[in-house]
């Protein structure tokens, strides 16, 4: 019957998201053109909408019976509302940031917190005073991740449903029947709406979906992976490899400029893989291919020894790093790891 939501809520997300863009267009929700945007002209944006009402209707459907159903019913609307009114106004950051604390508190007091871990060679390391704060910062920094990414046709729509596939696979594993229900409900819906926003785009998803999606990507896998081994709550972390590694990154970068953190810039991945010469469709097909690298990573991850583990966390680390270095993610002049292996090449170049 799982299964089955997903069809249901990847038809009646094709069937809404016509109607959410006509509604768009008639109160002039629209993404107009700029100089750091690659579209240009002005884009139905309240694509979220769609997202969100297909996600309802599954929820409806599947009549789920669980304590977490309505902080997330709650914290959901709580989160689309400041997405949608972003959309319409342009909302300053604060603002959104008060609208993701509400709603990352209303889950909080639903019961998704992450309390402590099993450390992997012994003992449990309890997070006491300091869970609030990590579920804080856990639910808002994935949710602005996801909306960090939304920059080409499709991105965050194509990322995000790679991670809620990933997340229902290792939902089904587990045996854990809500969070494969919920991630295949929601992973329907986005489908549904990447039909009509893959590129050409015909809409937007607009902040009220990419907040939607990384606040119920979020949410999911905390409740997914709460409370077990410090390397379960690794996977979360790998799944979500590409919006976080990008928002990681970006945060440096702007540090190391002596920028606000929140200032937008043109160094994000798509924005560096357009740079490069790929084309848009090539340039979002390249990152769906690296979150489904990540993705089975996470797979392979859960399923290795502890040392096993090391050795993947290890592989992913200099992978990343070489390819933040290679791309120049942080900055043209950032390349200390392509810096050191340059003289062993050429000293071994120089010894032939």
């Amino acid at each position: 019957m799982e299964y089955l939501y997903l069809i249901i809520c990847f038809v009646a997300s094709i069937i809404i998201t016509p109607f959410v863009k006509k509604l768009a267009l008639r109160y002039k929700i629209t993404d107009k053109p700029n100089h750091r945007k690659v579209h240009n002209k002005v884009m139905p944006r309240l694509g979220g909408l769609a997202i969100y009402l297909s996600f309802i209707i599954g929820l409806i459907i599947s009549r789920q019976d669980s304590p977490y159903l309505l902080s997330i019913i709650i914290g959901s609307a709580i989160i689309v509302i400041t997405g949608i009114l972003d959309d319409k106004f342009t909302l300053p950051p604060r603002y959104k940031l008060i609208g993701q604390f509400l709603a990352a508190i209303v889950a909080i007091r639903g019961g998704f917190d992450l309390e402590f871990i099993n450390l992997p060679f012994g003992g449990k390391l309890e997070f006491g005073y300091f869970i609030i704060p990590i579920t804080l910062l856990w639910i808002i920094g994935i949710t602005n991740a996801i909306n960090l990414i939304d920059g080409l046709d499709g991105l965050a729509a194509g990322v995000s449903a790679i991670a809620l596939i990933t997340l229902s696979i290792m939902a089904f594993i587990q045996g854990d029947i809500f969070v494969l229900t919920i991630a295949l409900i929601i992973l329907g819906s986005t489908l549904g709406f990447l039909l009509f926003n893959f590129y050409p785009a015909k809409i937007f998803m607009g902040d009220s979906g990419a907040l939607f999606l990384g606040y119920m990507i979020a949410v999911l896998s905390l409740l997914g992976f709460k409370n077990v081994t410090f390397f379960s709550f690794v996977i979360p972390i790998i799944i979500l490899g590409v919006p976080i590694s990008d928002t990681f990154f970006a945060i440096i970068r702007r540090i190391i400029n002596k920028q606000p953190i929140s200032s937008p810039d043109r160094y994000h991945l798509h924005h560096r893989l357009l740079s490069t010469g790929f084309s848009h469709q090539q340039a979002v097909l390249v990152i769906y291919a690296i979150a489904i690298m990540f993705s089975l990573a996470a797979v392979l991850f859960s399923m290795a020894t502890v040392w096993g583990s090391l050795i993947i966390i290890v592989v992913l680390l200099f992978a990343i790093e070489l390819f933040v270095e290679v791309m120049g993610l942080v900055g043209k002049d950032y390349k200390p790891l392509l810096k050191f292996m340059r003289p062993k090449a050429s000293s071994r170049i120089n010894d032939r």
